[in-house]
């Protein structure tokens, strides 16, 4: 029983989950938006690819009537 911490507080052992890293409020910001980087990257990817495709092909000169 010596390596036992000793607790003051009775609710002191059941509160200390709050002070567990996961819910610090720097992972809770960087967790907030799951996925938004590679969508960002994705999204990125796909508007410079199209812009690219668009210049490769050219469009053809319309018939004036």
């Amino acid at each position: 029983m010596s390596n036992l911490p000793l607790y003051r507080d009775p609710w002191a052992k059941f509160e200390s989950w709050r002070k567990h890293p996961v819910f610090s409020q720097q992972t809770m910001l960087r967790n907030l938006f799951p996925g938004f980087g590679i969508a960002v990257v994705a999204f990125t990817g796909y508007v410079i690819a199209e812009n690219v495709y668009l210049k490769a092909k050219k469009p053809e000169a319309e018939p004036h009537h």
